[in-house]
């Protein structure tokens, strides 16, 4: 798919004119691509380093014009909202066009980052900008999703939010290698900046660019290294609440083989024979409740048997001069 923009009264609009110096090419077709080689005269190997995932961003500045490979976050979809990727995105900047080239989603020229724009170099840092951000937009939302998550791990004993945060943790990494990849390219065009034609405006901003990419690039690291290092205890926290639920059923099978016993001697026609004298109602109804106070003795014997046992191993800890974890 093919997009045409062009500056008019410092502000970047759709247009179809050929004077557009703003072309945007989206997962070009074989049509597309044979344009881009024989009218724009790109490189064969650039146009595929521009729609490769894997390749690593960089700068080539020669006398035909500068041409860029910059990662980028790819737009989250609902149905797949826990793996977030990044893709390439190819930048082929000339005197009199800017050349981009997706492998997926739609041109961001509607931001608010590329509103009062004069020139085509005035397009490239304010594109570099809105990466940044776009960026920092996912970090915000693996961060709520993180919580989440966590929350739902209190109480759950399926390992299915488990993977999600796997999920999570390897989209944190792909971030980081992408944004210390980018940064290599900023440099870049900050060295360059008189050769590539860039107003003093324009370098201060490559400088803020600059600091709010390292800004973004902690944060990354941050979120990567809390995510990862938390990964066994969030196992753990499962493999817990797992215990607990078979503690309680071991309990409740504990109180109930004796109970079963005394109801199955109950219901033969011996306890009919030993309570001839007294009415049925009366002599089950004392059975009933006789059996439930023997389950709720046996059960208050049980878990107070279990409560000492606890403190014992407590009190232990402490001797040893581990401090107990509380909850």
């Amino acid at each position: 798919m093919k997009w045409k923009y062009e500056i008019r009264q410092r502000a970047l609009v759709p247009s179809d004119a050929d004077t557009a110096n703003l072309l945007v090419y989206q997962a070009p077709d074989s049509q597309e691509k044979l344009e881009l080689l024989q009218i724009l005269q790109f490189d064969a190997h650039d146009l595929e380093s521009a729609l490769d995932p894997e390749e690593i961003s960089r700068v080539d500045i020669s006398s035909d014009g500068i041409f860029i490979i910059l990662k980028r976050p790819n737009n989250v979809s609902v149905e797949d909202m826990l793996r977030f990727g990044v893709s390439s995105v190819g930048l082929f900047l000339q005197p009199d066009k800017l050349t981009v080239i997706l492998d997926s989603g739609e041109p961001p020229f509607a931001a608010k980052e590329f509103r009062d724009v004069a020139s085509l170099t005035a397009i490239l840092p304010r594109f570099l900008l809105h990466t940044i951000r776009h960026f920092l937009d996912h970090l915000k939302i693996i961060k709520q999703l993180t919580a989440e998550l966590e929350k739902k791990l209190s109480v759950s004993m399926e390992n299915r939010y488990l993977l999600q945060m796997f999920s999570l943790s390897e989209s944190l990494i792909y971030y980081l290698s992408a944004l210390e990849s980018n940064a290599g390219v900023l440099m870049k065009l900050r060295a360059n900046s008189a050769r590539i034609g860039f107003s003093d405006e324009q370098r201060e901003m490559m400088d803020d660019i600059i600091i709010e990419h390292e800004q973004c690039l902690k944060q990354t690291q941050i979120y990567s290294s809390v995510l990862s290092g938390l990964m066994d205890a969030r196992g753990n926290i499962i493999n817990n609440n797992m215990n607990v639920l078979l503690k309680n059923l071991t309990l409740i099978n504990v109180v109930f083989l004796p109970l079963n016993l005394i109801a199955s001697i109950g219901g033969m026609s011996e306890y009919s024979a030993m309570t001839q004298g007294i009415s049925i109602w009366i002599s089950y109804s004392l059975f009933i409740l006789a059996m439930i106070m023997l389950g709720w003795i046996m059960w208050i014997v049980l878990v107070r048997k279990i409560d000492r046992r606890n403190i014992k191993a407590r009190q232990q800890l402490s001797q040893a001069g581990v401090a107990p974890r509380k909850r």
